[in-house]
């Protein structure tokens, strides 16, 4: 047995060499004793004067050492300095890591569980602990949380796992590593295996911070425990530590205390696969994903922050209850529930058309009838249960909008298992970050789809719409056809209806902001979307959709009415024409018509190429929407012109909540004669509810949620059919509903910005990261750029902030009329034209073919990245393409 050197703590960044100790320790089973070095806060806190109110006991992975853990450290210290709660934090160096002592000889999985029980008696540990871990630090961590049940208050675990699947071969990274003849060299002999993990940080470690997690690895025999550590790693029961991470596994299985997992998606060793483990075992668990961040967490993004709000919200005395936060849904109102399948149920032996498909491969129209979708969804559900689809289970469906994908979905909700719908309109990267965030465990899609699933390693049993080539079949490791499921199905009975309450779907949101987040749903939710639809817009049996924005032609057979897709793209809005959508009105007798803002666009566009035959159809319209974007009064006019007789609407919502205030043309234009800034999408709809929380100098949202009018600020909603939750993103979840009101409903910060009038109704001005925090104050771009939109040379405008916060200077990129061909300097009658007719100082007015926008809409200006394109521009930058 060997001692190290006092660690060299001096200059190393982010650590405080006060917060370092040795503490020589006895181990129960060889009886040889052992220096640990640990951080550890209790001197001082003791300086300080206050008292812990518990200990969270920190564990790092190989091949790091207590330096993983200085943030936390840090943050504890200077919140009990501000008077918060006040935890001891003791991060250990494990025996033979870090500056801890080499003992000589490999230490074993149940010997390091047992290592960290004799240090914590030694230090006298009493209750309540916290543990945290990291990489195979978190094994540790949980064994000991598993072995101590009377001193354990919560665990909390970065990137780690406790369970490998049968069958799977463990992350390339460590089988590289591991392997014969590469083990000594990659881990012992060189320092390629530290530096391959200092590598996965996100962004990259600065060099002194690098250089300090090297501090204990200098020499080949300092780095002796990093290479036993690999070699330890338990892959099936042939290796010796394999038995001890089975009983940790099914320990961590019977936990009930609280639990919070933060995570790096971007992980090459332990990936989604593994916190999806986790949250099979810990279905209480908080859980954020980080997204973008990778295997070096607690480096890549505020854990610290994020492990001291969990806490306080969920440990400290008068906390939430961990079990109240994940499965339990109260009642929203006292509504009568319907399931969202319930019109299947009364119509299944209707041969009336259910659902008219135009926008088929072949160009032929496909007529389905209630009878025959509901045999369908009933056979596929009954299959699916048979195949051992259970309640909860993600379904992710890859099946473009049609017949065949609301079979599916409505087959997936009747048996409770959980639909993942993430659409095309995310982009290829969006699409797989979705369906890999949301881990399903069956992916039903067309060969296209379950081509992706291959190529990109999504998880998850597949199953082909399309009966395939038995070589096609093994290519893509299909295991079922939907045809195969649904003789399966036939005859056999359907399992117990879930409860309203059960989650239902995850929608994906359309990441014009930010990645694409998960929203989930209850069956009630979905339902309470069907029924405030149809209330609000006195849909009936008789009223028949055209349904040309994808999510709603989905909800044509919750609400017991004939639907029409007409024929176009539609993963590409603007691909749908005006002959096309008065050819579906024809087809289904429809008075209503759905189409998002982008599909408006050219449907105005060709409006020249109707016949009269298409304008007579078109005045049978009773009821026109477009959702998905606030939509301008000079183009719901012209789509007006189209539909003579009908009365436009354009709503107000988003995936969180699909429906939250209306507004019809009419509305529009008496609003127009109002003096207030941005896009009027009317009154809440129903028992909605709308508050504003007003920005401070610095564009926060942090003034009380109230109704005054005038007020610009974040859109604070309620609703009936306002989300469950965001999945997998509990920080996201906790923040939308941050100083929300206390009355016992459900509210959302929705991340919009706007006012409210002296009327009630709601004025968009933006979204949250796009306002411009000037020495004025903050502004909202939305105004201003309607303001532009007034010249004729403009087609649309967005402005933009260049500059320090508080001080950002405004900035005008445009398209224009006719359209340029490559991005440049206004010319100076243009630029003198917008400066004249805008309220802001314009530093600068750029002129682009065309502004980025959002897939699935095409309408959502990407703002954020218009500002940093213009600000590299006008500081010398190559002028390509925003």
């Amino acid at each position: 047995m060997s001692s190290i050197p006092a660690p060299p703590l001096d200059g190393l960044p982010g650590l405080d060499p006060s917060w370092s100790r040795r503490v020589r320790v006895t181990d129960s089973a060889s009886g040889d004793s052992h220096d640990w070095h640990l951080l550890d806060t209790a001197g001082e806190l003791e300086r300080l004067g206050v008292t812990p109110v518990g200990t969270i006991l920190a564990v790092h992975g190989n091949p790091t050492w207590s330096y993983l853990w200085r943030r936390i450290v840090g943050a504890s210290v200077e919140a009990a300095a501000t008077g918060a709660p006040a935890w001891r934090v003791v991060a250990v160096d494990h025996l033979n890591m870090g500056f801890s002592a080499r003992t000589g000889s490999p230490r074993s999985l149940q010997q390091r569980v047992s290592d960290l029980g004799d240090l914590t008696d030694e230090l006298g540990l009493t209750a309540p602990v916290i543990t945290l871990g990291h990489d195979w630090g978190g094994v540790v961590a949980l064994g000991w949380a598993v072995d101590h049940p009377e001193l354990l208050a919560g665990v909390v675990s970065l990137n780690t796992a406790v369970h490998h699947p049968e069958g799977v071969p463990i992350p390339a990274p460590l089988r590289l590593a591991s392997a014969r003849g590469v083990l000594a060299t990659s881990t012992v002999t060189t320092p390629a295996f530290l530096e391959t993990t200092l590598s996965l940080a996100r962004p990259a470690l600065a060099p002194e911070v690098k250089d300090a997690y090297r501090a204990p690895y200098r020499s080949a025999a300092d780095r002796a425990g990093i290479g036993a550590f690999v070699a330890d790693i338990p892959v099936d029961d042939g290796d010796a530590s394999f038995g001890e991470l089975r009983r940790i596994a099914a320990g961590v299985s019977m936990l009930t205390v609280p639990a919070l997992l933060l995570w790096g998606p971007d992980d090459p060793i332990f990936g989604d696969r593994y916190l999806d483990d986790l949250i099979d075992r810990l279905p209480h668990a908080d859980v954020h994903r980080f997204e973008g961040a990778g295997h070096l967490i607690a480096e890549d993004r505020p854990y610290a922050d994020a492990v001291l709000t969990w806490l306080a919200d969920r440990v400290a005395p008068g906390a939430a209850a961990p079990l109240a936060t994940r499965d339990a849904h109260p009642p929203i109102d006292d509504a009568p529930y319907a399931p969202l399948w319930s019109a299947l149920d009364r119509r299944r032996e209707d041969d009336a058309d259910a659902i008219i498909d135009m926008a088929t491969r072949s160009g032929r129209t496909r007529h389905v009838s209630w009878r025959r979708l509901d045999d369908r969804v009933r056979r596929i559900a009954a299959g699916l249960a048979s195949t051992g689809v259970r309640r909860g289970q993600r379904v992710s469906v890859l099946v473009p909008p049609g017949p065949t994908l609301t079979a599916v979905i409505y087959a997936c909700l009747r048996i409770g298992a959980v639909v993942v719908v993430a659409d095309a309109g995310l982009g290829v990267r969006g699409l797989s970050r979705a369906v890999r965030g949301a881990w399903p465990d069956v992916v039903i899609g067309e060969v296209k789809g379950l081509a992706a699933a291959k190529v990109l390693g999504w998880p998850g049993v597949r199953i082909s719409t399309a009966t395939l080539p038995w070589a096609s079949r093994r290519a893509l490791g299909v295991s079922h056809s939907l045809a195969e499921i649904a003789a399966r199905g036939t005859g056999a009975p359907l399992p117990a209806e879930p409860s309203p309450d059960d989650f239902a779907a995850i929608l994906f949101t359309s990441g014009s902001t930010g990645p694409a987040k998960g929203v989930r749903y209850t069956h009630r939710q979905l339902s309470a979307v069907r029924d405030v639809l149809a209330a609000h817009f006195a849909i009936t049996e008789q009223t028949g959709l055209v349904t040309g924005f994808a999510p709603f032609a989905l909800l044509g057979p919750a609400l017991g009415t004939r639907s029409a897709t007409p024929n176009m793209d539609v993963s590409a809005p603007r691909t749908l024409t005006a002959r096309a959508v008065a050819a579906a009105v024809r087809a289904a007798d429809a008075r209503m018509v759905f189409l998002s803002p982008a599909a408006i666009l050219n449907v105005v566009a060709t409006a020249g190429e109707l016949t009269d035959d298409d304008r007579d159809a078109l005045a049978e319209v009773a009821t026109f929407l477009s959702t998905g974007a606030p939509v301008g009064e000079p183009l719901l006019a012209a789509t007006s012109a189209l539909m003579p007789n009908a009365e436009p609407h354009t709503p107000y919502g988003m995936t969180e909540c699909l429906l939250v205030t209306d507004i019809t043309l009419d509305g529009i234009r008496h609003a127009a004669g109002a003096p207030d800034r941005g896009v009027c999408v009317g009154a809440p709809i129903g028992s909605n509810r709308v508050l504003i929380s007003a920005l401070d100098d610095d564009g926060r949202p942090v003034g009380t949620p109230d109704q005054a009018p005038g007020v610009l600020g974040e859109v604070v909603i309620s609703a009936p059919h306002l989300k469950s939750s965001y999945d997998r993103l509990w920080l996201t979840d906790r923040a939308a509903a941050d100083a929300t009101p206390t009355d016992g409903g459900r509210w959302h910060r929705t991340g919009d910005v706007g006012h409210l009038d002296a009327d009630g109704r709601l004025w968009i001005e933006g979204r949250l990261p796009h306002i411009l925090t000037t020495a004025e104050g903050p502004v909202a771009p939305v105004g201003p750029e309607q303001e532009l939109e007034r010249s004729a040379r403009v087609r649309r405008a967005a402005v933009v902030g260049v500059g320090p916060e508080g001080l950002r200077q405004a900035v005008a990129v445009v398209e224009t009329v006719p359209a340029v061909t490559r991005p440049s300097l206004a010319a100076a009658e243009l630029a003198a034209e917008l400066r004249a007719l805008s309220s802001l100082p314009l530093v600068a007015v750029l002129t682009v073919p065309e502004l980025p926008t959002d897939i699935r809409h095409n309408s959502k200006i990407d703002r954020q990245r218009l500002s940093a394109w213009a600000e590299a521009t006008l500081a010398g930058g190559r002028m390509g393409r925003p």
